[in-house]
């Protein structure tokens, strides 16, 4: 599943990670981020998937939409930097596509599940992981409760996952809160595209909010 890291790569595009617990505001993020000038050398990463392609989306720009047959063919041959089955469906981040964008001097930045984002550090250590977190997990209750898409008992498993991920995202080479939407795209946009980096007070406030939700 793991490829060997070519150092080349060093003076090329950067590769960008970002995770986050369901309902914590990644994709909006994200979405965002990728709208700025700042990022326009920036591309959102394109899965391969087994799954058909719904009404509007475009093969090669919403997804690689292949076969399961050639989706295991990938996989034998380590195309991959991470796969994942997902309801019955296969997806996976094409090593190719990638490595093509960075070779650009271009960067990429993939939206992950934790699983997949561990997959990408693992096969990719340069690779730069960004994990988002709510301020408390009140707060991302109350985000879960307003976009009513989950039954309660859903919910919960959204709240017990959440635990579970904050517990190993709090090791990425980035967290941060989304406890105020603008701050937050900030502080992203600080990380990826700047020296500096975070600011010692938003540091403190992410370093305040990971205190609360390791408690």
């Amino acid at each position: 599943m793991y490829f060997t890291y070519n150092k080349l790569f060093l003076i090329m595009g950067k590769l960008f990670v970002i995770s986050a617990p369901s309902g914590t505001g990644k994709t909006s993020l994200i979405q965002a981020i990728l709208e700025d000038m700042v990022a326009s050398n920036t591309y959102l990463g394109i899965s391969c998937t087994t799954r058909k392609a719904r009404p509007k989306e475009e093969d090669g720009v919403s997804y690689f939409f292949i076969s399961q047959m050639s989706f295991m063919e990938k996989v034998k041959n380590n195309d991959f930097l991470e796969y994942a089955e997902v309801y019955g469906n296969f997806y996976g981040t094409p090593k190719d596509w990638v490595l093509s964008v960075l070779s650009k001097k271009e960067n990429v930045l993939l939206e992950l599940d934790i699983q997949g984002a561990l997959q990408v550090k693992k096969a990719f250590p340069e690779a730069k992981t960004v994990f988002i977190i709510p301020p408390s997990y009140e707060d991302l209750t109350r985000r879960l409760e307003t976009r009513d898409q989950d039954s309660k008992t859903e919910m919960a498993k959204r709240l017990k996952e959440a635990r579970n991920e904050v517990n190993i995202g709090k090791d990425f080479d980035q967290v941060i809160v989304n406890d105020d939407f603008d701050a937050a795209l900030e502080d992203l946009k600080q990380f990826m595209f700047t020296s500096e980096g975070v600011t010692n007070e938003r540091s403190e406030i992410i370093k305040n909010s990971l205190d609360l939700l390791l408690d």
